[in-house]
């Protein structure tokens, strides 16, 4: 199903969502495999096969939330082969990155890109206790006292 027109005439706002739909419905073609690991709750790793890629091959960036991983090998010599099983051509994978994860590092090992990511939530995001009957603090003079 890729036709998502009838959801537009009773949605309103949900545009980005069916793009994001829309462009899972394209990312289905399985070139190249790729796994998504999670070692913690805040440590990921996204693997990706890239036999036959070299790193001046490859290119990782990320803008606005979604991480772009590119491969494109440059033709020297036509090889002549009597059968060619290792895919060699060109890719484009997108992944939309949750909010305040960030790509920690990308290395390329054994033919996997392996892409680190982790997930950095700002102390004011993160939930905090609140203390039941505790006297009120209040601001006096740009320190905090208690009531």
């Amino acid at each position: 199903m890729r036709d998502f027109s009838p959801y537009f005439r009773s949605t309103v706002g949900f545009d980005q969502l069916f793009n994001r739909l829309e462009q899972a419905v394209d990312a289905g073609n399985g070139y190249p495999p790729y796994n998504i690991e999670r070692s913690d709750e805040t440590h990921y790793r996204i693997s990706i096969a890239v036999a036959g890629f070299g790193d001046k091959d490859l290119n990782v960036e990320v803008k606005d939330g979604v991480l772009t991983v590119a491969g494109k090998r440059e033709e020297t010599d036509k090889q002549s082969y009597l059968y060619q099983g290792i895919a060699g051509r060109a890719f484009e994978r997108r992944f939309q990155l949750a909010e305040h994860v960030e790509v920690r590092a990308a290395k390329l090992e054994n033919g996997l890109l392996h892409i680190d990511l982790e997930r950095v939530v700002p102390e004011e995001k993160k939930p905090r206790r609140i203390a039941i009957n505790a006297p009120a603090l209040t601001t006096i003079e740009g320190q905090a006292k208690a009531a």
